[in-house]
């Protein structure tokens, strides 16, 4: 059947989406978030079908959101036609992986193509990413997800044989590391074209901290013009079309801070291969309170990363570190970006371990890639960093990106929330642990990462010593009644704990 366009100004996000009166639904026979075939001028796509039940909408006319009238390049009143489609055959396949079963590598490539080409609903993702969860991907499984995110995307040539990255699986509270090894491995010799994610199941992902600095939304050929210029980026990976269909997914996860461990190594290294790293370093924080709490579990999740490291040509090099406590004071995109300036600045007394972390990940990287000698890294690094060379390669890369240049902190102490709450330790002793996962739920109480000024900057850490009535640490929320409720929740849960 026949339909006149409208317009409506609206944008998804992602999903391709048309509406119908009820009138013109019953007549096509097809129930509200059915599957429609869309065809003009010899092109096509498939949209999900919603009614709109108001006069807004005639019968004989299709509503099209924006997504799909720039895919068919459609003006108002242009004519399309509208057929039936059959249901897609990756359902089968997601239906079988909640029933346990395993899936090959075409069955995966059918599922991320569907994905990518917004054929399956938000609904039927979730249940593909519950089904991974409820019934994880052996090895086999998570070479060929990783495989098919990699091939449905795109890939970036930068011309060089020193292209090297690093990720965190993420799991402990600040840990802004990413930050300030990008400009320490830049300066060194290597190129660094990092994609970040943004928050999974923390108070800020890399992409949210950097973009308080700059733009973090870069196409591809901006990314290639800032690498090449400054030797690296500090970019959104969702903003690149590399492995679009992770994206999508990740999206999915967030509610329920949901991360499978087969999807999250085929996110991971789908991404780097995609902007054609040739050696990469995965940290593994562990511990109790992180995402992976036993040496063991740590350890078998290094064997796999590296495994389907190799499957798909990449030098894949996992480190495990402590992940019982948060590294760094703040939680929260403004807060972390004022540690990173700290450390950058060596204004980072109070920064041990993030300087530490930093300078040990740094000096493995420059090994890895090649360029120096095993015993040569961590002393490089640190000469770079303390000589602030460091510093000012964060600021090309800063400017290249469209920011400008940061010489100090007071913009940045401008942008925190006004509303604050100061958490005071009802004992005296010395902290044996912060819980990761405690604390980074009241920093996501408190509005973060979605207000970048929100979040917990710590005052006492691993082995202070604490009086009572000491402040322990300090919440910046977007608004009081957040406040009260991290008050009540915090009579529940104490992420504090004293020797």
């Amino acid at each position: 059947m026949y339909f006149k366009i409208k317009k409506i100004k609206i944008k998804t996000g992602g999903p391709l989406v048309v509406y119908l009166t009820k009138y013109d639904c019953a007549k096509l026979n097809i129930p509200p978030k059915s599957r429609m075939g869309i065809r003009f001028n010899k092109k096509e796509l498939i949209a999900m079908v919603d009614i709109i039940d108001s006069d807004f909408l005639k019968n004989g006319q299709v509503g099209v959101l924006d997504e799909v009238r720039e895919k068919l390049n459609l003006k108002h009143n242009d004519i399309v036609r509208l057929f039936h489609i059959n249901e897609p055959i990756t359902l089968n396949y997601i239906k079988k992986k909640l029933q346990g079963e395993r899936l090959n590598k075409d069955q995966f490539t059918k599922i991320i193509n569907d994905i990518k080409d917004n054929i399956l609903t938000e609904v039927e993702i979730t249940y593909f990413v519950s089904a991974c969860y409820c019934n994880p991907l052996n090895l086999d499984e998570t070479i060929a997800l990783t495989k098919s995110m990699v091939e449905t995307g795109k890939i970036i040539k930068f011309g060089s044989k020193n292209v090297i990255d690093k990720h965190c699986i993420g799991g402990v509270a600040g840990n802004r590391t990413t930050m300030i090894v990008v400009p320490i491995l830049a300066v060194a010799g290597y190129v660094v074209p990092k994609t970040s994610s943004r928050s999974i199941t923390s108070p800020a992902g890399t992409a949210d901290t950097f973009e308080v600095f700059t733009n973090v939304d870069l196409d591809i050929s901006k990314m290639k013009k800032v690498v090449k210029k400054t030797g690296a980026c500090i970019t959104w990976g969702g903003a690149l079309d590399l492995a679009p269909a992770d994206d999508i997914i990740i999206n999915v996860e967030h509610p329920l801070s949901l991360d499978p461990r087969g999807q999250l190594i085929a996110s991971v290294l789908s991404k780097k291969r995609s902007v054609s790293s040739n050696k990469v370093l995965i940290d593994i924080p562990y511990g109790m309170g992180s995402k992976i709490s036993s040496k063991k579990d740590a350890l078998s999740l290094k064997s796999d990363f590296e495994k389907v490291g190799h499957s798909i040509g990449l030098n894949v090099h996992a480190v495990l570190t402590d992940g019982k406590n948060p590294i760094g004071c703040g939680l929260g995109p403004v807060l972390e970006a004022i540690d990173v300036y700290d450390v950058l600045k060596n204004q980072h007394d109070h920064l041990k371990d993030l300087i530490d972390k930093s300078i040990k990940l740094a000096g493995n990287m420059l090994e890895l890639g090649g360029l120096y000698k095993k015993g040569q890294g961590e002393i490089v690094a640190r000469d770079i960093l303390y000589s602030n060379k460091a510093f000012d390669k964060f600021n090309e890369i800063i400017v290249a990106q469209g920011g400008k240049k940061i010489n100090g902190t007071n913009n940045l102490k401008n942008k925190l929330s006004k509303c604050i709450y100061e958490v005071k330790s009802n004992k005296s002793g010395i902290v044996k642990q912060i819980d990761n996962k405690i604390i980074s739920k009241i920093a996501k109480m408190a509005g973060a990462p979605s207000h970048k000024g929100c979040g917990v900057y710590l005052l006492k850490k691993q082995n202070d010593k604490v009086k009572k009535n000491e402040i322990l640490f300090r919440v910046y929320s977007y608004t009081n009644i957040k406040l009260n409720q991290i008050n009540n929740f915090l009579k529940l849960a104490d992420p504090y704990s004293f020797k």
